[in-house]
């Protein structure tokens, strides 16, 4: 009997099925980017011929992580943000995005892919920046799931090289849709960089244009005070009852951060079926926000790192931080240390930010997305487990992630950067050190 021709076979390995709970001794087949197959171990050696297999031996898999708030025009600001005086985002920030080029966006995109890949990300949503076509190019060779967008805004008094009207913001964006959106494993999202600094002309014409081309609109939301204090003085409503009142959300809208919500906000976001994530590291200098509460409304969070400047791009450092921040603020005043358990901080940094990216059925299962990493159980912090879903958020680090798999592609085998250049990139990264005396 001829045997099927398969991309991938992950062979005899452990995972963790829906419920974050273990599923022993199977293999896994892999063709066109989709789990095709799931059997018991050795049952599929007859069945199918692979173009690439995995050894799963002391691996147990689970869904790809995503980065569902990220900042491709910041990843050379590391380490420069931090202890400094508010506000960074006008002080720091955005003079340091208005410096961007074409070879600083390219070196960007390279860091960050490798970080991620590295650290088991498989998607993310880059939440606005300049140079996007250089970044795409970086990212479409990695194989990552990404998302991209053009930063928009418009208001006056901002420097010259990122100085544009309402129309000139819609029309990078276009040009960034219709070069890169479906390329790959690439999307591109309509974008509103900060609220308070879009004009209501910026507002309506990003949202139509999201519509018209079936796709999100993002934004940055309720993240300070300072950002719905201007809504409240003008219109009387806040950020999100005031994009309510010219029909913008909806379901595909997305709300990163979303940390100052009033439970009239909520109701909206639930009713409109709005998806939001938070970024715990760098919401730490802001505000905590109701997760609990909307979880229990069936408001199911995505997690994002806020991008390299605001602590790295380890989605399991953000998820440990954040069920550190959940227990004290929440759950320490009601005496109940499971008021974010770790199987719900695990679901929003996959099935969360999956929704983010508007993609559902990020568990591992039969026709679901073959976006998988591997972890290396083979560790000591790691050969010892009870619950494993408490040691993956407890002890699991970016570096005991094995293998990166995204659409059914291997990025990263054996810890193995398979799609990029490392060693260029390090290189250019040096290089850009030595320039800039860092």
């Amino acid at each position: 009997m001829e045997k099927e021709m398969i991309d991938l076979l992950i062979r005899n390995t452990d995972y963790l099925d829906k419920d974050w709970e273990y599923v022993r001794g199977k293999d896994i087949a892999v063709r066109d980017g989709v789990i095709l197959e799931v059997g018991p171990g050795g049952s599929l050696d007859g069945k199918y011929e692979a173009k690439e297999e995995i050894d799963g031996k002391d691996t147990v898999f689970l869904p790809g992580l995503v980065d569902a708030h990220m900042h491709t025009g910041q990843q050379l600001l590391r380490g420069g943000v931090l202890d400094e005086m508010p506000m960074i985002w006008k002080r720091i920030m955005l003079p340091f995005e208005s410096t961007l080029t074409e070879e600083k966006m390219r070196l960007s995109a390279g860091l960050a892919a490798l970080d991620m890949i590295r650290s088991g990300t498989c998607g993310f949503i880059e939440a606005g920046s300049y140079f996007m076509d250089e970044a795409a190019k970086v990212y479409e060779e990695s194989g990552l799931r990404g998302v991209l967008s053009y930063s928009t805004m418009d208001q006056k008094g901002l420097p010259d090289s990122i100085s544009m009207d309402a129309r000139e913001a819609i029309r990078r964006t276009d040009e960034l849709f219709d070069a890169w959106d479906g390329r790959g494993n690439l999307k591109v999202y309509y974008s509103l960089r900060a609220l308070i600094s879009c004009s209501e002309e910026l507002i309506d014409m990003a949202n139509e244009r999201a519509k018209e081309k079936d796709t999100f609109l993002q934004a940055h939301m309720n993240e300070y005070p300072g950002e719905i204090q201007p809504y409240m003085e003008r219109y009387k409503k806040r950020p999100y009852e005031y994009l309510e009142s010219r029909g913008v959300l909806g379901r595909q809208f997305l709300g990163a951060h979303s940390l100052l919500l009033s439970e009239r906000e909520k109701e909206i976001i639930k009713e409109r079926g709005v998806k939001i994530c938070h970024c715990p590291f760098s919401n730490c200098g802001k505000a905590v926000p109701d997760t609990p509460k909307l979880v229990n409304m069936g408001i199911l969070p995505g997690i994002g790192t806020d991008g390299a400047a605001h602590g790295g791009l380890s989605i399991w450092n953000e998820m440990r931080i954040f069920r550190s921040v959940m227990n004290v603020y929440h759950g320490v005043p009601l005496a109940e240390p499971a008021v974010m358990p770790a199987k719900t901080v695990l679901s929003m940094a996959t099935e969360g930010g999956a929704a983010c990216m508007g993609l559902e059925n990020a568990a591992i299962g039969e026709g679901n997305r073959a976006d998988l990493i591997g972890i290396d159980m083979d560790a000591p912090h790691l050969w010892i487990s009870g619950q494993i879903s408490n040691t993956l958020l407890e002890s699991v680090e970016a570096g005991d992630v094995k293998h990166t798999v995204t659409g059914g592609k291997i990025l990263m085998k054996n810890r193995e950067i398979l799609t990029l250049d490392e060693e260029k990139i390090r290189f250019l990264a040096r290089e850009y050190k030595r320039k800039e005396r860092i």
